[in-house]
């Protein structure tokens, strides 16, 4: 799946529907997983409004990779994260960098035929 939750950060903040919306999912799953995870720790305005940081949407880029693509279960995946942490991201950020030479062979293939 391709989306902009792949795209570089740009902003200092995200918004709730910013990062919801880069994801396509619902603000409401946004803030249940913030529940779920603590490594997730927007900051808030005096409203209360949350704004996250581009580390928070690294975070979320993980637990999205764990829970929506590999298909882990909250508790399965708060476990991986508790217990090897720096393993899940190497392995994270290894099949994000095959995904994209599988992409940039799939276009050069079409381009010889």
């Amino acid at each position: 799946m391709e989306t902009d939750k792949n795209q570089p950060l740009e902003k200092l903040f995200y918004t709730i529907g910013e990062v919801a919306e880069m994801f396509e999912v619902n603000t409401s799953l946004i803030r249940y997983w913030e529940q779920e995870f603590s490594i997730l720790k927007p900051k808030k305005n005096k409203k209360g409004n949350r704004l996250f940081t581009p580390k928070d949407i690294d975070n979320l880029k993980l637990i999205f990779h764990l829970v929506k693509e590999r298909g882990m279960t909250l508790k399965g995946a708060q476990l991986k994260l508790k217990d090897n942490k720096v393993g899940t991201v190497d392995n994270f950020e290894l099949v994000k960098i095959l995904q994209d030479i599988r992409a940039e062979l799939v276009s050069i293939k079409e381009g010889m035929d």
